[in-house]
């Protein structure tokens, strides 16, 4: 199980948390998906077959891009 957490800029309300969720939890292997409006942060946890670039690059088809550090 491999677990990331960021921070996602465009984060403005519990709607936008939500959809990250469904958007992330529907790729095959995402186990959880957490969001924090007023941190901004997401975390997700996933296994095989998923893998990080899948989930950003979800993250960005939804304008949810996750910050670079």
């Amino acid at each position: 199980m491999q677990t990331k957490t960021f921070k996602v800029p465009n984060i403005g309300c519990n709607g936008c948390v939500a959809a990250i969720k469904n958007e992330v939890s529907e790729l095959a292997g995402v186990q959880a998906v957490s969001g924090d409006v007023d941190s901004k942060m997401v975390t997700v946890e996933w296994d095989n077959p998923a893998n990080w670039e899948q989930i950003e690059a979800a993250l960005i088809g939804i304008d949810y891009a996750p910050e670079k550090n």
